[in-house]
């Protein structure tokens, strides 16, 4: 690395590191949950073999509570983590109860869809279960991220000097905060100006589609953080100063600001609404993530790790970056509501999730929980990408033959050959990602398992 391109955090002693690990814990319970209902998607819209499933409506509510695991219950406590790391000593009663409150929520969502009667609904962004006992989990996790933000603007950590590689990450890890608070804001803001005679999807779709697309921007910043904790731990020597990398963390977090100017513009039943809010994403994080990408693939081109530790970093970095650009490609592509929309979330989620996985790994040495499967932790995100790869590609492939999103069984209206072959390679990639799902679960909880050492002394080993 170049002198003072240290993109790192530390782990803090006291409560501050038990409240990232207790953050973790959820991180891995959600992607374990996760992880049960991606099998059962994956089988219920594979050919031939999903006919033989008796429960096909079961598809819906377990796509519904596989998403909300996979994606908002995962990277939104990922962030719980690092804010965890990030903020000053202090009391942390506020953050301890932003953590039990997010956790019971979390588990009456992997509940919910075991109920009778719990009618899905394939709202974007959070897709929901008609059941008063799935709401309540999703508002206690809510009410959780709620305080974890606050908690996280109140107890900010002094970002420093603003032209050092601390400096940026910190602002970054400020930046991401806020961006989060804007989408809740969001979230009151649209569920004021809802009209009183919505309900069912428009309801929800309304509801969450100006604060979802904000709450992008939340998880492009913790990716590009990310990105810059594996760059360092690679030993990449990024061709851009921390200065540059302060702008465009702050290009991320700027763009957010023009959400209230949509809001105040036109009522959420306009269409510009809408649009606006695509555009915004679809350009915004361009912008945001694209110049960083750029300097961190240079970067790789001009350097091979040779430890272990750097192998690793690169692996998640190479395959976070990879997956999340196919995603990107994809979005431009979009064009009706089909299996496209699909490859291009599932594209850009993964990457971010690659990214959020690579520094868990980082992460479990010096917590105190050295890992034991290091050749697998290596290998871990390539076996998840390549999976992921192929299901993109199938589910890219099949839409452009017209199979329709959010559909399973004969619903999916697989009558030509070229169908069943697109639908077939998204069924064999998404069991290959589900190993390398697998394969991240079994490394973090065997470490996760085997404390043996303290806090001090992996860190020193592992440094």
């Amino acid at each position: 690395m170049k002198p003072g391109q240290d993109y790192r955090l530390e782990v803090p002693s006291g409560s501050r590191r038990l409240l990232a690990l207790g953050w973790l814990w959820l991180c891995v319970m959600a992607l374990l949950g996760a992880g049960v209902f991606s099998l059962l998607l994956v089988v219920s819209r594979t050919p031939y073999v999903s006919d033989i499933i008796p429960w096909i409506d079961f598809f819906h509510s377990a796509l519904v509570v596989h998403v909300d695991l996979s994606v908002l219950v995962w990277s939104l406590s990922f962030g719980g983590i690092l804010w965890s790391l990030n903020q000053r000593e202090g009391r942390s009663y506020l953050a301890w109860i932003a953590l039990l409150l997010a956790s019971l929520g979390s588990i009456i969502i992997i509940i919910s869809p075991f109920v009778r009667d719990a009618q899905p609904l394939m709202s974007n962004y959070v897709p929901v279960l008609q059941h008063p006992l799935f709401f309540s989990g999703l508002l206690l996790f809510a009410l959780g991220f709620t305080l974890l933000v606050c908690n996280s603007m109140i107890f900010m950590t002094p970002v420093g000097s603003w032209i050092s590689a601390q400096g940026a990450l910190r602002f970054g890890l400020n930046a991401a905060a806020v961006t989060a608070a804007v989408a809740l804001i969001c979230f009151a803001w649209s569920y004021i100006q809802l009209p009183d005679h919505v309900e069912g999807r428009p309801f929800f779709e309304l509801l969450f589609w100006g604060g979802g697309h904000v709450l992008q921007f939340t998880y492009a910043l913790l990716m590009l953080l990310c990105w810059l904790w594996l760059s360092d731990a690679a030993g990449l020597q990024l061709p851009i100063t921390p200065r540059v990398v302060l702008v465009i963390l702050f290009v991320g977090l700027a763009c957010v600001f023009i959400s209230p100017l949509i809001y105040l513009a036109f009522p959420i039943t306009a269409p510009e609404h809408v649009k606006l809010f695509t555009w915004l994403m679809r350009w915004g994080g361009s912008l945001a993530t694209l110049p960083l990408a750029v300097a961190i693939i240079i970067a790789l081109l001009a350097y091979r790790g040779t430890s272990q530790e750097e192998r690793l970093a690169r692996s998640a970095l190479q395959c976070s970056l990879f997956l999340f650009g196919i995603g990107g490609l994809i979005g431009f592509m979009i064009s009706g509501s089909n299996v496209t929309i699909p490859a291009h979330y599932h594209g850009s989620i993964v990457g971010v999730t690659l990214a959020l996985m690579g520094v868990c790994y980082l992460l479990l040495p010096k917590l105190g929980y050295p890992l034991r499967d290091m050749k697998t932790a290596i290998w871990q995100p390539v076996i998840y990408s390549g999976g992921q790869l192929m299901h993109v590609a199938g589910l890219v492939w099949s839409g452009g033959y017209g199979v329709q999103r959010k559909v399973a069984g004969a619903e999916q209206g697989l009558d030509s050959i070229e169908r069943v072959l697109g639908m077939g390679l998204m069924g064999f990639g998404g069991l290959v990602s589900s190993i390398g799902g697998l394969l991240f679960l079994i490394v973090v909880l065997r470490a996760l398992t085997s404390f043996n050492q303290s806090a001090d002394q992996a860190e020193g080993r592992y440094r």
